[in-house]
């Protein structure tokens, strides 16, 4: 192993029933003025959020609630909530929701702890969180892994600029993990939180530091784990067993664990980023579009030795030759995220193909300004994130035909997306993912059905 420095300060309350040992946990962490935070009406439908209100009056504690946060977490939004948690001295901040309510939530503690400080200056790195409040958080979508990471995610509309923030001040103090509380997740919002699962612990995975056994295997396991679960969420997200598992692989992919002692890649969360912040596409969707151009143009960086592990160790491909059993691995992975529903290409968004000028302003957006590179597997330049960009924007990386779209075109468009916090699909079917598997063989020249041997996750 590698030298690391890990710290995981989250108390984690897991299992059916969790739910009801909320407020105890709030008050054990030292909340008497709690700002409850939320997201669309999901939470308030099924009760849950009333339910929690009832705890906290029980323990007799104040509380006030602060909903309406929308997919890929707004600035703005965030600041209305520091406006609140300050007018009512908050204590702790609650976030009753997925990753982008637990984000706000964290961005909401870091203003309520800093009155005065932009809250963007933050993200952007101008300023370094040296306080904040203590965040708790009652998780209903797996996904993100936010209720134990150090990271959050902001997006600044106005700058058109979705940023990560990266501080031990982001661990929310603690997390209640109850995987009944996910039973009734739509199936492209299901799809999509496997997929950024996997991308968690696939961004960690791909790292160019040798001498990381332990974190390779648990890297591995977790990945072979989500896998054979995935597509059980997504046609029964009311598998408790299932659901028990992705929901633990969620909190573990992203709290660092699969990663210790390696360099974190990323490079696929920044392509993505820029997507959400342009087009405010799903998460996870925009992660799946651009995965296989992605590995394509990195997999011969240390001559395919990485991804015919990946191949054998995951996917259980019985291939000697390196880049025959990388080529096949990719080639699984892609066929899987079409089994679950998601896109595998920038058209396969709902948008069509992009013009030149698009892809121009999502290789700015990325690189900010060609000011920075990213990635670690393979370091990646402005030219190199259009060269990802154009390859995943191919008009025949689609399973149909599509239309040129510029930007102009786009603005007209832009209700017709989905993914959001109703889970409502674009242009993707979310039934793909209980439908047979995709045939992609084809795509891969030199594989043969043979290479593709290895576990169903079926």
């Amino acid at each position: 192993m590698q030298p690391f420095q890990y710290w995981l300060k989250t108390e984690i309350c897991f299992g059916a029933g969790s739910e009801s040992k909320t407020a105890a946990l709030v008050r054990k962490h030292g909340g008497r003025r709690i700002l409850v935070v939320y997201g669309g009406g999901s939470c308030v439908r099924s009760g849950l959020l009333g339910r929690i209100c009832e705890q906290l009056q029980a323990e007799n504690l104040t509380y006030e609630t602060f909903g309406g946060v929308q997919p890929n977490p707004r600035l703005a939004h965030a600041e209305l909530g520091v406006q609140k948690a300050l007018a009512m001295d908050a204590d702790l901040i609650l976030a009753v929701g997925g990753g982008s309510v637990i984000d706000t939530a964290k961005a909401i503690a870091h203003g309520k702890a800093n009155p005065g400080t932009p809250l963007w200056s933050f993200w952007s790195g101008a300023q370094p969180v040296t306080r904040s409040l203590p965040v708790g958080v009652v998780l209903t979508i797996p996904a993100a892994g936010s209720e134990t990471s150090d990271s959050a995610v902001l997006t600044n509309e106005a700058l058109q600029s979705k940023r990560g923030l990266s501080t031990d001040f982001n661990r929310p103090a603690f997390a209640v993990l109850d995987p009944c509380l996910a039973a009734t997740l739509p199936p492209y919002q299901a799809a999509c939180g496997v997929t950024d699962i996997l991308m968690h612990t696939l961004d960690r995975y791909f790292n160019p530091v040798p001498g990381n056994e332990t974190s390779d295997a648990l890297a591995e396991a977790l990945l072979r784990v989500v896998l054979a679960n995935g597509k059980k969420v997504v046609a029964d997200p009311a598998d408790c067993h299932a659901m028990s598992e992705i929901m633990w692989c969620g909190s573990l992919s992203h709290n660092g664990l699969t990663g210790l002692g390696g360099r974190k890649d990323f490079a696929v969360h920044q392509l993505g980023h820029a997507l959400s912040a342009k087009y405010d596409v799903a998460h996870g969707a925009s992660l799946s579009a651009v995965w296989r151009a992605w590995a394509q143009f990195v997999a011969d960086q240390d001559g395919y030795a990485r991804f015919a592990r990946f191949a054998r160790n995951v996917w259980g491909i019985q291939e000697e030759d390196d880049e025959v059993a990388a080529q096949a691995a990719i080639a699984r992975q892609v066929q899987y995220f079409r089994e679950l529903g998601v896109p595998v290409s920038l058209p396969e968004l709902g948008f069509g193909v992009l013009d030149d000028g698009a892809l121009d302003h999502l290789t700015e957006l990325c690189s900010y300004g060609n000011t920075r590179t990213i990635g670690s597997f393979r370091v990646l330049t402005a030219d190199d994130m259009r060269t990802i960009y154009a390859a995943a924007n191919g008009a025949d990386c689609g399973r149909k035909k599509h239309v040129i779209c510029s930007d102009s075109r786009l603005r007209h468009r832009r209700q017709r997306r989905g993914g959001g916090s109703d889970g409502q699909p674009g242009t993707v079917d979310p039934k793909a993912g209980s439908g047979a598997p995709v045939k992609v063989y084809s795509g891969y020249p030199g594989i043969s059905r043979q290479s593709f041997r290895g576990p169903d996750y079926s």
